[in-house]
């Protein structure tokens, strides 16, 4: 499969799950992720819609994938809130056998100031009852690495520098457990995308996720517009064995797929094709 059929587009709620494999199918777009949370793909709306669904991706050959909400705190400690948290993801779970998904992508969740161990070691107790969950149901999940907030935001997000990512990948060895890695994400931090590659287990990577940032702030700009090296990039998860599809996610869906055709060009700079 050449690189160009390995780069996927996340769709988020762009369009329907239905109306978003037709048009991957019609732009040529292997792998598509969708999120299911609200309108037009409102959880409660999506095992009735999950047969055809299925169907739609057998006759297409399109490899879909779910991506549940970071918004939704994964370290959730308090009552009710947190067997909600648990119930969210095994629905999810349950998503992706109805529907033939491939992988669903989930978060370790965020603290707030003077919480951290806390939240942490329930989002770790959380992401392994998960992970058991998925073992029984055959499903994939990969843990995303989310990005840096402002140094004096009252909230953070978890699982996002390198040491926390070891941390998680550490404590969750299932083979039902690997990487969803945000390369624009790894930008934000000293070590940057080259650094995060080198230190991370790349054959637990599933999916590399892509957009363009200047390194400071949380951005999802076109490819090109940003100061990533993507160029670089490719060539390093290329040389560790990296043999999973990559995902698009910025701009529009013309967007997008623009973007495919740029990432193709940089990564024939370092003979990848």
């Amino acid at each position: 499969m050449t690189l160009f059929d390995r780069i996927g587009m996340d769709v988020g709620r762009d369009l329907s799950v239905e109306e978003a494999i037709r048009w991957a199918a019609a732009n040529d777009v292997r792998y598509l992720d969708v999120q299911t949370d609200l309108d037009p793909n409102a959880l409660a709306t999506m095992p009735d819609r999950a047969p055809g669904i299925r169907r739609l991706c057998e006759e297409t050959g399109v490899r879909l994938g779910l991506h549940t909400l970071s918004g939704v705190n994964i370290a959730e400690i308090s009552p009710y809130v947190s067997e909600a948290a648990d119930a969210y993801l095994r629905a999810y779970i349950d998503l992706a056998v109805a529907t033939g998904a491939g992988w669903v992508i989930v978060h370790a969740g965020y603290h707030f100031t003077g919480d951290y161990e806390m939240r942490r070691q329930a989002g770790l107790e959380r992401l392994k009852r998960a992970t058991g969950y998925a073992e029984e149901r055959n499903v994939l999940l990969l843990l995303e690495n989310t990005n840096r907030e402002p140094e004096d935001a009252e909230v953070q997000y978890l699982a996002c520098t390198l040491e926390e990512c070891l941390w998680y990948f550490d404590k969750l060895r299932s083979p039902h457990l690997g990487m969803a890695f945000t390369a624009n994400h790894a930008h934000l931090y000293s070590e940057g995308v080259a650094g995060f590659i080198d230190a991370l287990d790349v054959s637990r990577m599933r999916e590399v996720r892509l957009a363009d940032c200047h390194g400071t702030v949380e951005e999802h700009l076109r490819p090109g517009e940003g100061t990533m090296d993507f160029a670089d990039m490719f060539a390093r998860l290329e040389a560790k064995g990296f043999s999973g599809h990559y995902m698009n996610q910025f701009g529009t869906l013309d967007d997008m797929l623009e973007g495919r055709r740029y990432l193709v060009r940089e990564a024939a700079r370092v003979g990848i094709t």
